[in-house]
């Protein structure tokens, strides 16, 4: 285990920068495995909980993917040379590539999902009311949530693909649009959606989860169109 810097007396956001801080200098590379939240626990001198808080951090900012059942992966890959692909699309672009991908994608998902896939997306409903209080809550929570239904696809390109969309929409251009798009009660609207999607895919509902998704991002469009022409 690569070494720590124990403090205590430090929470939460000391332990996420401390983490970030290793990852982002290469001491842990993308696909490895960081330590059991035990085991930095004690490294850090601190409680798992807080441990857990830290990593809920590092996940919210795409920097780790937390597994059931496997652990917790660093998620870094390195970026692509000359241009970078988000400089060059816009929100409207991204949402056309997502219809074209989700739906699929959310077949497969129903069709591959194991049990912990399932959990998965279970742990991360459990955590909507609390992050999901304002744009930036709102922002991350969603992107783990797709991602975690591309993960439960179990096709590792589809994976990658997905964690590409998810950089492009973290680009200024997506930023800018959120205070136009994401209101508290669009952001109300999504939120019903995801809760009827993963129903859908807990109860293996395929068609009923192809339509959801597909209406999800049809009204996001819509969204975007009129912002856009704002």
């Amino acid at each position: 285990m690569v070494k720590l810097l124990s403090d205590p007396g430090r929470g939460s956001s000391w332990i996420t920068a401390q983490l970030r801080q290793a990852i982002q200098a290469g001491q842990y590379g993308h696909g490895d495995k960081l330590p059991a939240e035990r085991q930095l626990a004690e490294a850090f001198g601190t409680s798992r909980t807080t441990v857990r808080a830290a990593l809920n951090q590092l996940e919210a900012e795409r920097l780790v993917s937390r597994r059931i059942g496997s652990g917790t992966f660093v998620n870094s890959p390195s970026r692509a040379p000359a241009e970078d692909i988000a400089d060059q699309t816009s929100p409207l672009e991204l949402i056309d590539v997502r219809l074209a991908l989700e739906p699929y994608m959310t077949r497969l998902a129903v069709l591959n999902a194991a049990a912990r896939e399932i959990d998965r997306l279970s742990e991360l409903m459990a955590r909507q009311e609390q992050d999901c209080a304002d744009r930036e809550g709102f922002s991350r929570w969603d992107e783990a949530f797709h991602l975690a239904i591309a993960e439960a696809t179990r096709n590792p390109l589809l994976i990658s693909l997905y964690r590409q969309i998810n950089e492009v929409r973290a680009h200024q251009q997506w930023m800018a649009m959120k205070d136009k798009v994401l209101t508290p009660e669009r952001i109300a609207d999504y939120n019903r959606d995801h809760a009827a999607l993963f129903e859908a895919i807990r109860s293996r509902d395929v068609d009923s989860a192809v339509a959801m998704i597909t209406n999800h991002l049809h009204y996001a469009r819509r969204q975007l169109v009129g912002a856009v022409m704002d």
